[in-house]
């Protein structure tokens, strides 16, 4: 009887070690879940923030005037425009317009 007894008790030990070992993993995977949902929400919240910022930047008025300040980029008008015919023998040649090429030559044909 004395040794059936020690049995049960072992078993008994040994569940409950093992219950407080598996509590033990299940709140730590909870805690490890609720950071990891956190997270998720901050990256989420970051990256609508990121993409308005994108939105923001790529408008056509701010390229034309970040074009026109850092780079000294300024409008293609006609006078301006060199055109380029094909022909079918592959030499190109280059046709520009009469005030661009009179404003290039400085008035000399």
């Amino acid at each position: 009887m004395t040794r059936l007894n020690l049995v049960l008790l072992l078993g008994v030990l040994l569940s409950a070690l093992y219950l407080v070992n598996v509590q033990f993993q299940s709140r730590r995977l909870y805690s490890e879940l609720d950071r990891a949902q956190s997270q998720a929400h901050r990256m989420a919240a970051e990256n609508e923030a990121l993409q308005v910022e994108k939105r923001a930047q790529a408008t056509s008025a701010r390229v034309e005037a970040l074009a026109r300040s850092k780079l000294q980029m300024r409008s293609a008008t006609p006078a301006l425009t060199t055109y380029v015919n094909y022909t079918q023998g592959g030499v190109a040649s280059a046709a520009a317009a009469p005030s661009a090429a009179s404003a290039a030559t400085g008035g000399r044909p």
